[in-house]
Order: C-alpha cells, then structure tokens, then sequence
C-alpha cells in the first residue's frame, strides 16, 4: 500500500530554510498553534495474509466529522470540524470560532478487494480494514521434495 504524501512547503525549495525551522518553532509553542497550524494525523499502515489495515489518530472528533471516499483506487480519508463558543460578560459578547480539516489519501494496490472495506472509528483512532481479493491471499502449503 502506498501513500501519497501531503505537499509540504517546509520540503520545497526556500532560500532560507532555517527560517521556516524557527518559524514554525515558534509557532508550535505558542499558544495559537491550534488555530494557526494544519495538523495532519499519525497513521499505521499493516497487512496480514487477508487485509490491509489503516490505523489513523485522530482524537476529539465524531464519527460524524469524517469522509471516507473511494476514488478507483485512491482511498481518502477527510475531516472537517467547525466549533462555536459563546462567552457572554457585561457588557460585551465574546465568540471564538474553531475550524481544523485534514485530508489523507492512499493509493490501494490491485490486490486489495475494493468492494469489501470497513470502518470503525472508537477511542480516537479510525481503523479501516480493505479486505485482499481471493487470489491475491497467499495460500501456504507444503511442497514435496522429489
């Protein structure tokens, strides 16, 4: 199974890279990181000899903020999460708003069977299961020796 890779500018040609380095160090401890910076998930990508499974963290969601598409054979993962919070004092009104998406897709090889794949979502990890076609399950068996 392959991934294909988030364009990340931090990876592209800059004339100053230890820049983007302190940059986004700062960023990271500030305390508007959430708000500033596009945090992609973690992921586990295992096979055995009937499925491949994709273990992406991704704790403080819903079931309900995912989209799982199959495109051919692109399987992408996205989220999308809006948040309103309402802060009433004296004499003004106070509302901060909270929006975070990620999108992650994985190009799934000819064996994976397309039309068997499941999905979980519990204790902040969305597991995926894609199931392997018949003929692409290896079949162990013993070979006689003449």
């Amino acid at each position: 199974m392959s991934l294909i890779k988030f364009n990340n500018p931090k990876n592209g040609h800059t004339l100053a890279p230890m820049f983007n380095d302190l940059f986004e160090s700062f960023l990271s401890e500030s305390p508007f990181s959430d708000r500033m910076i596009a945090r992609v998930p973690a992921v586990n990508i295992s096979e055995n000899e009937n499925a491949y499974s994709i273990e992406l963290a991704a704790p403080g969601l819903n079931k309900e903020n995912f989209k799982i598409q199959l495109d051919k054979n692109l399987l992408t993962i996205s989220v999308e999460q809006k948040s309103e919070s309402n802060q009433e004092s004296k004499q003004y009104n106070k509302r901060e708003f909270s929006y975070s998406s990620f999108v992650r897709s994985f190009a799934l090889p000819e064996s994976a069977d397309d039309s068997n794949i499941d999905a979980e979502y519990t204790d902040g990890i969305l597991k995926i299961a894609v199931q392997k076609k018949e003929e692409a399950k290896s079949i162990a068996r013993q070979i006689e020796i003449r």
